[in-house]
């Protein structure tokens, strides 16, 4: 039910105004009831109860009909309504919602990196191992995992943001660990995020984890080398960047042009770092998430509220 503010919606509002008519409410969202029954259970006469059920009656709330009982014809009453929504004048509403890109991790436009390095498919290597060449087979495009020592991995990303939205916060999301020779937990890198050009600030890894196999690694992959990373969220607000939480810079999504039509995202082990210790990607079908990286720009959309309630 769509109820104004006009007298039109007044015997709503004055059916709903009485705790008896809100109690006779509840009672007969479990089911229908006639006079007597509602009476008895409130505790009134049957003459009382007739003008309360004749005000919900009038509010569009409840339905009446004459049915048959044991002590002759009685008048049933039903509830016919679940929802009741207010529209005010001139009102608008601000609706959150969000564009979002799932961007596998073979799917990057531009690289630089360094021994160890590889990249591999659900079902095979590609290539040779530590030849960065293998960066540029045309299997790529099927990687679900990568990783090197030092460089970067970058990734261009279409930005479906309207003109009538406004941005909030882009969130992204990605499994990653350092890169260690074989395995090593206690292997610390800096891995610095950059967006169109827009240094983000750095996140320090703990180590390459191999102490158990990844839950969603393939049956052939190796034991000995990376099995798993962590599950990072890098948020950018009006107020600054943080990973998980944690603030690492001031940077402003109108600072990295979050308007621009399209996102260049750089994800960078870098050589001047104090911890040059790699990356490791894990994409769909490796690791413990079983996720591409996600992107999810979240904007709030003005809308009228008679749109609103409709959503």
């Amino acid at each position: 039910m769509n109820l104004d503010v006009t007298e039109n919606s007044l015997p709503f509002y004055e059916a709903m105004a009485s705790s008896v008519r809100l109690e006779l409410i509840r009672l007969l969202a479990k089911q229908p009831m006639n006079i007597r029954q509602l009476a008895e259970a409130v505790g009134l006469s049957s003459a009382i109860m007739t003008m309360h059920i004749k005000k919900l009656v009038k509010g569009g709330i409840v339905r009446t009909d004459m049915q048959p009982g044991r002590g002759g014809m009685q008048k049933m009453c039903t509830l016919i309504i679940d929802q009741a929504d207010i529209i005010f004048p001139n009102k608008m509403e601000h609706i959150r919602e969000y564009h979002q890109s799932f961007i596998p991790v073979g799917h990057y436009t531009d690289f630089l990196v360094e021994p160890t390095c590889g990249l591999a498919t659900s079902e095979k290597i590609i290539g040779e191992l530590d030849d960065p060449r293998y960066f540029l087979d045309a299997e790529r495009f099927q990687a679900q995992i990568l990783w090197f020592s030092e460089g970067y991995i970058e990734y261009k990303i279409p930005n479906f943001l309207l003109s009538t939205e406004n941005p909030q916060e882009l969130l992204i999301s990605m499994e990653i660990s350092s890169e260690a020779p074989l395995t090593d937990e206690n292997w610390p890198s800096d891995i610095t995020f950059y967006l169109n050009q827009v240094k983000l600030g750095t996140w320090t890894s703990p180590g390459d984890y191999g102490d158990k196999r990844g839950k969603h690694n393939p049956s052939w992959w190796p034991d000995d080398v990376n099995q798993y990373g962590l599950l990072k969220h890098l948020t950018i607000t009006n107020h600054g960047t943080r990973v998980d939480g944690k603030p690492i810079s001031d940077v402003t999504l109108e600072q990295i042009n979050v308007r621009d039509k399209q996102w260049t995202f750089r994800i960078a082990s870098e050589k001047d770092s104090r911890n040059v210790g790699g990356i490791t990607l894990f994409g769909k079908g490796f690791g413990n998430y079983n996720q591409d990286i996600v992107l999810r720009l979240y904007y709030e959309k003005v809308v009228p509220a008679a749109e609103a309630v409709h959503r």
